[in-house]
């Protein structure tokens, strides 16, 4: 460790997206200086212990397919895992993973103690050290300064952190961690805009004081399988979740206690996360509702803690007991850990450029819930962008920038810094246009050659990203001359797949096409070897065919629009016709990009035709 010495890149804060960003750029060549308060709550899980789901479980096959640990990290922790939306078709199907939040920080912290270029510290960062406008270093707590030519703030909900237990508070970071109130006081004073949010946590109940016989139980995924594209894939059966519900008498003892309840009595004015409201905000919002889903989701079996899904409350402690124990399976449920809710800073996401960094301070970037997301996914993924791009700064390169029609990690940073948000974003598949494009078993496609091209993905993952591509397209050729004529035993099966017979030869992949003929059963008619995840991406490309051809033509009218380059010295004033709000929301967000400007909310379109014609017109007389 190179005290008041130089780093390429200094990371602050060592949860999800700290430790994606500093493996990113030392992986990438730069000398690296991760800072964290513990070294033991590295890639911390305090609230849900669970790695995927919509729009999450693409994220997390993004950055693994870029050459991230995320992916990795959950295969190695994960305890129990599903299919979600394996009913609402291939663009939003997507793996969960339960996970044991023990083995994922002991994951991600081996990958960051062997890691090259990489340096490690436990300390507390107090003041962020700025010349001229652009971000130097940073003073930690003891006195020491460390320099850099970049700094990534991945400082999660530490920001001048408060937590709420009833109408008791205090100042504390997630799970009683130290907050950092001096660093909040540091960034403040560089006139970055701030803002508040809050998010809420479920209370943790002892295994062995639930009923779980009496509940309906979730089984893990019986097949092989795995986030990343490069491990082994493998069995999850050694734990079962449990699904119970709120009812009448839960909901009337929360009201009881609405007096002590810090949301209800106007102590918590911030925002929480609009999709994954409390239960004491649900009761409040929904009265006409007398019972919630409830899902009792084991922790880590040594550790005898159980995560109580979609119960996340800041009540008093007295109604925690109480409620809990009217939900079926919980009569006699021990409360280990209370459920809280955390107040908290972050850096309103309009000043960043799409590369994540800050327009005010240059060399600073941000990734996190410091940009104002939720979720451990977000947060990951935008740290790998960060890292990226400070590594790429250090080499003198340009910017690492994703679109919305490559991936979904694009969509979440373009909605950011685009749109911004006055409550924790969570990323959903509906905020994405192009959903059949950005699908969870094509991310190597999309990616792995970008991840490749900046210098990220290893020559062993490229090889094997290489060899399933070539495998798929052999098995693929294979199958175009492949007829599967009609038999007594063929019939049979596709009746009982629900699809009509053959009275003559048909192709494999026409049969394929058909909406109610599996992969599986094409697999075992023509005796294919190819791994099932792929056969699976081969028949969803040839199923929906015409839907994604339409969708690739949607992007080409996209993309003219992202050419059109907004010059950085624009002087929207003098562009005549322009509304006044338009004007306003042009001038303080800085689009990159016509494409960026037209999703600017409050920028009519009539606004976009004249910012275009300014722009054709700045372009011919620079070519004149």
């Amino acid at each position: 460790m190179k005290i008041g010495e130089h780093y390429d890149v200094i990371v602050i804060g060592a949860g999800h997206a700290g430790c994606e960003a500093a493996l990113a750029a030392s992986r990438m060549g730069a000398e690296t200086l991760l800072l964290c308060i513990y070294l033991d709550s590295i890639a911390m899980m305090p609230c849900n212990p669970s790695i995927g789901g919509p729009a999450k479980g693409h994220i997390v096959r993004e950055i693994d397919a870029l050459g991230g640990e995320c992916a990795a990290a959950a295969d190695d922790a994960a305890q129990h895992l599903r299919w979600l939306n394996t009913s609402k078709g291939a663009a939003v199907r997507t793996l969960r993973a339960q996970c044991s939040p023990r083995r994922y920080g002991d994951h991600y912290r081996t990958a960051l103690l062997t890691q090259k270029n990489l340096d490690l510290h436990q300390g507390e960062a107090a003041e962020l050290l700025i010349e001229n406008g652009e971000a130097r270093g940073v003073k930690i707590s003891t006195g020491q300064r460390f320099y850099a030519s970049c700094v990534v703030l991945a400082t999660g909900t530490y920001l001048a952190s408060k937590i709420y237990v009833g109408l008791a508070c205090r100042e504390s970071g997630p799970l009683g961690m130290t907050p950092a109130t001096e660093f909040a006081a540091s960034l403040r004073r560089t006139g970055l805009e701030i803002g508040r949010l809050r998010t809420d946590t479920t209370p943790r109940l002892h295994f062995d004081t639930i009923d779980w016989a009496s509940l309906e139980c979730q089984k893990s995924i019986g097949e092989p399988q795995a986030f990343s594209h490069f491990g082994e894939k493998r069995v999850y059966t050694g734990m079962v979740c449990g699904l119970t519900r709120t009812n009448a008498e839960t909901h009337r003892i929360i009201r009881k206690y609405f007096e002590q309840s810090p949301l209800y009595m106007g102590k918590l004015e911030t925002e929480g996360p609009r999709y994954c409201p409390s239960i004491d905000d649900k009761i409040i919002k929904f009265p006409e509702k007398d019972s919630h889903p409830i899902f009792l989701e084991p922790i880590t079996p040594e550790g005898r803690e159980v995560y109580v899904q979609n119960f996340s409350t800041s009540m008093c402690l007295e109604a925690q007991f109480e409620s809990v124990r009217t939900i079926k399976g919980c009569e006699h449920a021990h409360i280990l850990r209370p459920g809280y809710a955390i107040e908290y800073d972050f850096v309103v996401p309009t000043q960043l450029h799409p590369w994540l960094e800050t327009k005010p301070v240059k060399n600073l970037f941000l990734a996190g819930q410091i940009n104002g997301t939720s979720g451990y996914e977000e947060a990951a993924g935008q740290g790998l962008i960060a890292g990226i791009n400070a590594a790429l700064r250090v080499r003198g390169d340009g910017p690492f920038v994703l679109g919305r029609d490559e991936s979904y990690i694009g969509v979440l940073i373009d909605d950011l810094v685009t749109k911004g948000t006055k409550e924790p974003y969570r990323m959903l598949t509906s905020r994405c246009e192009y959903r059949l494009l950005l699908r969870h078993d094509n991310a190597a496609d999309r990616l792995c050659a970008k991840g490749r091209a900046v210098g990220l993905l290893p020559d062993w993952k490229w090889e094997k990203y290489l060899a399933a591509r070539g495998a798929e397209e052999n098995e693929r050729e294979r199958l175009r001359g492949y007829k599967i004529h009609p038999t007594a035993e063929v019939n049979e099966k596709l009746a009982e797949a629900g699809s009509s017979p053959l009275s003559e030869g048909v192709g494999a992949l026409e049969l394929l096409r058909r909406p109610e003929v599996k992969w599986e059963l094409v697999a075992q008619l023509t005796d294919s070897a190819l791994d099932p995840e792929l056969g699976e991406k081969i028949a969803n490309e040839l199923k929906y065919e015409g839907y994604i051809e339409r969708q690739k033509k949607q992007v080409e009218k996209f993309r003219r629009m992202e050419i059109l380059k907004i010059p950085e010295n624009i002087d929207y004033s003098a562009i005549r016709g322009l509304s006044a709000e338009g004007r306003g929301k042009l001038a303080k967000i800085s689009p990159a990009t016509l494409g960026q400007a037209s999703r600017i909310p409050g920028v009519p379109p009539s606004d976009i035709q004249l910012l275009w014609v300014a722009i054709e017109s700045a372009r011919r007389k620079k070519d004149a």
